[in-house]
């Protein structure tokens, strides 16, 4: 499968309580603290494989700082630039950034701040951290329920179609599932570059906001974990959005929740599955039909909480966590 985009590296966001927000993916979902530079924090989970997936950065509100992708090559890197330039939503080069090279930045049509790069640090393990398997690049965390790696990223956007046009036709994404409403218009869109069903999601934002984020996943791989950290997060407090149940696009296994600062965040139980077939049709779900609107959100287990479809960060006017409830 050739595309100019290799894959996601990471999420940049912002909080308003970062000390708490590093505590809750330290203590809570094992990850380790990779670096601090002034009001940043950079974390990895035990099998990513780069210096960084996730940076926390002090602010006044919630929300996406960037996303960052890595190109498949130098060449390819040129290449994703070239188009991103000649949509007209290019910003620029970039020469250095902690763990990271040259990188180029620019947003998609709703103003999401993203860059791509090809060069950047692999995470090397000091002699306590490092693993015995050749193959997994730091020992698994005896803290709390530990993710292994980040899976992918969820952006609410004005117009689902026209940022999924971008994302296939500039970044080079294919597009694997799709939902479509009333009237038939597109409601949201499930990308990927790779076989994994999707690194990246687009859902129509229903305040009317554009460049909302909506969550960012990361991956266990094993469904008895969403249990166990669900059993922790009950008993310190932690919100538990939705779940833990099972998505019918994607298949996956899924928790929602929100860490202090404000942002959603998804734990994936598994992979969902897996696509490797060249010639794939996208799967499309008509949520105007009262079986698939149930069945593509919730395939079993508890319903979707309303703030799933209108909490985003920042939050928009009028539309408190609180406010929307559950």
């Amino acid at each position: 499968m050739n595309t100019d985009i290799a894959q996601l590296v990471s999420v940049a966001l912002y909080s308003q309580k970062p000390d708490e927000s590093v505590a809750f993916f330290h203590d809570m979902l094992g990850m380790e603290i990779s670096h601090r530079a002034g009001q940043s924090v950079y974390m990895r989970a035990y099998e990513d494989f780069y210096q960084y997936t996730l940076k926390i950065t002090e602010s006044k509100e919630a929300g996406l700082e960037e996303v960052t992708w890595r190109a498949s090559s130098p060449e390819s890197l040129e290449a994703v630039t070239r188009r991103i330039e000649d949509s007209g939503l290019g910003i620029g080069w970039t020469e250095k950034d902690y763990a990271h090279g040259r990188a180029y930045k620019f947003t998609n049509p709703d103003g999401h701040n993203q860059k791509v790069l090809w060069d950047l640090d692999y995470f090397k393990a000091d002699a306590d951290l490092a693993s015995k398997l050749r193959n997994r690049p730091s020992k698994r965390p005896l803290r709390g329920v530990p993710v292994r790696r980040i899976d992918h990223v969820n952006l609410m956007v004005s117009d689902v179609v026209k940022n999924t046009d971008f994302a296939i036709n500039t970044l080079g994404f294919k597009l694997r599932e799709q939902k479509i409403g009333d009237g038939g218009a597109t409601v949201g869109s499930w990308l990927s570059v790779s076989a994994l069903v999707h690194e990246l999601a687009l859902m129509r934002d229903s305040t009317g906001s554009r460049g909302r984020f909506h969550h960012v996943a990361y991956w266990y791989g094993a469904p008895q974990h969403l249990l166990d950290i669900a059993d922790i997060f009950s008993e310190r407090d932690i919100r538990i959005e939705s779940g833990p149940a099972k998505h019918g696009t994607t298949q996956a296994y899924f928790l929602y929740c929100f860490e202090p600062g404000g942002n959603r965040v998804e734990l994936f139980g598994d992979t969902g599955y897996l696509i490797f077939d060249p010639d794939w049709k996208t799967v499309v779900w008509n949520v105007a039909n009262e079986i698939d609107l149930e069945k593509s959100s919730i395939w079993f287990g508890g319903q979707l909480a309303k703030s799933f479809y209108r909490y985003a960060t920042p939050v928009a006017p009028g539309h408190s966590l609180e406010e929307i409830g559950r």
